[in-house]
């Protein structure tokens, strides 16, 4: 059998500058001369303090594409050469950046923290070839890593990923999956949103019937909400306590933070289906309700009582002991005031509060929340409608109408989160053509996301500052299993995370043709990490719904 040689070494872009087909592309690479370093049986993984955590994955991944041991060194290295990783916490690129200097003899990997070793040997991995991806060896392979020199960091500290398990539940092992291939592409927040009208995920011991009745719905929207079809299976699912305990610690093991995110005042009909208190009960007879089956917002929103604050302490209370995140997100968006406005108690409510109007009200509602997290060493982050009627003090905003958002927010202080769906919203449609799986909304081509700037255009260098970073929003209303969710993330993620790590020129200025080429060795990589991505050329035909409607938009979208 004729042996199959690894060899990231690949033909450079015409301007003869080094090319390694990384994805995120590092910030530095200096090729070295003609030669490689070739792994063996017999190399050994020489960790020192601080590198016990890369060192066990690396073992783990490597050891199981490869069949080799890796077993520990004493800095010599053995007959195959050494493995060495370092943490250097004075290292200039920090705590997140690497170096990485592969000679004849061995591979040298420094970090400026934990994470920065994670994140190289992230590239390692990438270097040695696609099939260092596969969790069993193939036979007749040689692993090979060419000689470089490599220093990397990212641009951003926020380099996410929201993933919707409210409309279309996820089961626990594809979260899972879902953080390694976040962990693949060096992306490091999880925004898992775990509440909405069409199903409540999370476990809350004090409140069981959050989950006994508002995890599953009696059936599913099949396509857009004006689609005539319908899933008549119940649907449903949540995490208990002890899952989403292990997700954490997953992410963590990663150096990926899970920022949880539960629904107020909008986007609650699941809540008030399981406790029809919570609603607006002078409007409507809530004991009435059943979790939503259909996409779109409803117009049930949560009532502005005292009892509901209380409820939802004590909802967060829970969520605390789960997630110890810096930052806990709170939705905020999309919350209809209809029933407000015909609700004597919500009018009893503005008046007693001296609020002009509905928004005031919605304002009051999350700077309550922001006070009660702030008193507990969190910080709220909500979607940008928390902008309406004041924005909460110490809060950060999830700009996703535009930039808009985003600039108000940098502007008057408060640290933003860009994710516009002119660009990051991965459910969006990613061609024009008619067999685009349930096209949703306008055309976002892996090259418009390629060409997207988190940094808002007309920011100073100190409001600039307030941009923590960027992420990509994969909302699962038209996502009803895991190969569509890879379907519409892939290969657009890749993209979103060059974005959100590399430095890159302004988008004009971007070579998308070196994208594509680094691309090509790409899908190869997340074939061996059984994705199921849209191919270049356009959907397979099991990857089709012919049929199922959609709901497309032509022409640019606005502030895009």
């Amino acid at each position: 059998m004729a042996e199959a040689i690894h060899d990231s070494r690949r033909p450079g872009p015409t301007d003869g500058t080094p090319y390694t087909g990384v994805i995120p592309e590092p910030r530095h690479t200096a090729l070295g001369p003609d030669g490689h370093y070739t792994l063996g049986p017999a190399t050994v993984l020489d960790a020192g303090p601080g590198a016990e955590g890369a060192a066990r994955w690396l073992r783990a991944v490597l050891g199981a594409a490869t069949g080799f041991s890796f077993p520990p060194g004493d800095g010599d290295g053995g007959a195959d050469g050494v493995l060495r990783l370092t943490v250097d916490p004075a290292d200039p690129l920090g705590p997140e950046g690497y170096r990485l200097s592969v000679t004849e003899t061995g591979a040298d990997l420094t970090g400026g923290g934990p994470a920065g070793l994670f994140w190289g040997a992230q590239t390692l991995r990438q270097l040695l070839g696609p099939d260092a991806h596969r969790r069993a060896p193939l036979p007749g392979r040689t692993w090979r890593l060419p000689l470089l020199a490599i220093e990397d960091a990212p641009r951003f500290r926020w380099r996410g990923l929201l993933l919707d398990v409210a409309r279309h539940f996820l089961p626990k092992e594809g979260v899972l999956r879902y953080l390694d291939l976040m962990a693949a592409h060096k992306l490091n927040v999880l925004h898992f949103h775990l509440t909405d009208d069409q199903g409540w995920r999370i476990e809350i011991r004090r409140h069981p019937k959050l989950t006994e009745t508002g995890s599953w719905r009696a059936r599913s929207k099949f396509g857009h909400r004006a689609s005539p079809l319908w899933d008549e299976r119940p649907h449903g699912g949540h995490y208990t306590q002890d899952d989403i305990r292990e997700i954490v610690s997953y992410a963590a093991e990663r150096h990926i933070t899970v920022v949880p995110e539960i629904d107020v005042p909008g986007h609650s009909q699941a809540a008030i289906a399981a406790y029809p208190e919570l609603g607006n009960t002078d409007v409507i007879d809530t004991s009435a309700l059943t979790v939503w089956d259909n996409w779109g917002i409803s117009a049930n929103v949560l009532a502005p009582a005292d009892t509901t604050l209380a409820f939802y302490e004590g909802v967060f209370e829970e969520v605390l002991e789960l997630f110890p995140s810096e930052f806990v997100h709170i939705g905020g968006d999309e919350c209809l005031k209809d029933q407000w406005k015909e609700s004597r108690a919500a009018q009893s409510r503005i008046a007693e509060l001296g609020l002009r109007d509905e928004d005031e009200l919605q304002a009051w509602f999350i700077a309550h929340f922001d006070k009660w997290l702030s008193a507990r060493g969190r910080r709220l982050i909500g979607w940008d409608e928390i902008l309406e009627g004041g924005l909460a003090e110490g809060a950060a905003v999830s700009s996703w109408r535009g930039y808009a958002g985003g600039v108000a927010a940098a502007r008057a202080g408060h640290d933003v989160v860009m994710c516009p769906e002119q660009y990051v919203y991965l459910d969006y449609r990613q061609d024009a053509g008619p067999d685009e799986p349930v096209p949703i909304a306008y055309v976002r081509t892996l090259e418009d996301v390629y060409r997207f700037e988190p940094v808002p255009p007309g920011l100073d260098e100190e409001q600039a500052r307030h941009v923590l970073g960027t992420q990509a929003n994969v909302w699962t209303e038209v996502m009803e299993d895991l190969a569509r969710v890879d379907y519409q993330a892939f290969p657009r993620l890749a993209a979103v995370s060059e974005v959100a790590w590399s430095e890159l020129p302004a988008p004009a200025e971007r070579d998308f043709g070196d994208f594509e080429r680094r691309m090509a060795g790409h899908y190869r990589r997340l074939d061996a990490l059984g994705v199921a991505y849209r191919p270049p050329g356009g959907p397979h035909p099991w990857q089709r719904r012919p049929g199922v409607l959609g709901r497309p938009r032509d022409g640019a979208p606005p502030d895009g």
